[in-house]
């Protein structure tokens, strides 16, 4: 059996490639995501992870401690989506969509 964590990912993967596909911090978004509502313990572990990681465009973690408390109330108050919202934020100061990514490949104006 083959782990697919995030962590097992990072390992296998080496880092080797600089791009946003290959990004750790990026697979704990999606997985803290898919979880928000299933198991808020394990968004916790992943908050913690990301408080972790530096953010070279905010010059500070992925995660401020402010932004994971406040998810965790959120999830402990039954709130999912306000969870949601707040986790959206940081990952947008993280990894911001620029103009190239949100058009489409057929929609370019040449």
């Amino acid at each position: 059996m083959v782990d697919d964590s995030p962590e097992a990912r990072a390992y296998r993967r080496g880092f080797r490639q600089k791009n946003k596909r290959d990004d750790y911090a990026l697979d704990l978004f999606h997985e803290a995501r898919a979880k928000l509502v299933s198991d808020p313990a394990r968004v916790g572990q992943i908050l913690a992870e990301l408080t972790r990681l530096y953010n070279p465009l905010a010059d500070g973690p992925i995660m401020d401690l402010p932004t994971r408390a406040a998810i965790m109330a959120r999830l402990q108050a039954g709130r999912p989506g306000e969870a949601e919202a707040l986790l959206e934020q940081r990952y947008q100061l993280y990894a911001p969509v620029d103009e190239a990514e949100r058009q489409s490949p057929g929609t370019s104006e040449a």
